[in-house]
């Protein structure tokens, strides 16, 4: 850890989060290493096959211990992975509950300038002025009635 993650009382998740990424890229490269351990020391166990068994022997206790160490490997891999992933997620929440809490300021800051009195006598005026709207439109479209008295 650096001085300024040691200051604010550990690392921030960006921090944590690169650093298990660093961790998955070391073991997964010690992986192919050891996959290749493993090939060789299998390649050197045929190769000396019946001939010379006591080589052929040592090839496979390399190569059990390697693939043992392999195992432990893949463990740790799926721990650390496991662990990246809750914090990516812990992370996550963490940034949207802090988006959800500026929305929740942004709107008591909208609303502590409306009166609900003052809404609800708009809202009546605005029912009122459309009621009066339609009115007119209706007789404005109605025929007038002396087009009706004529007769051809």
């Amino acid at each position: 850890g650096s001085a300024a993650s040691k200051g604010r009382g550990g690392p921030s998740p960006q921090e944590a989060l690169a650093r298990l990424r660093e961790t998955e890229e070391m073991l997964s490269k010690k992986q192919e290493y050891l996959e290749t351990r493993i090939e060789r020391e299998l390649a050197v166990a045929r190769q000396h096959g019946t001939k010379n068994k006591r080589a052929a022997l040592q090839a496979l206790k390399r190569k059990k211990r390697y693939e043992k160490q392999l195992n432990q490997i893949d463990g740790t891999l799926s721990t650390i992975e496991f662990q990246r992933e809750a914090l990516e997620n812990s992370h996550t929440n963490t940034e949207v509950l802090k988006n959800m809490g500026y929305a929740a300021q942004a709107m008591k800051k909208v609303h502590e300038n409306m009166d609900l009195n003052k809404i609800d006598d708009l809202m009546q005026d605005i029912t009122e002025q459309q009621d009066v709207a339609q009115e007119i439109s209706d007789a404005i479209s109605n025929r007038a009635a002396f087009g009706d008295e004529f007769d051809e």
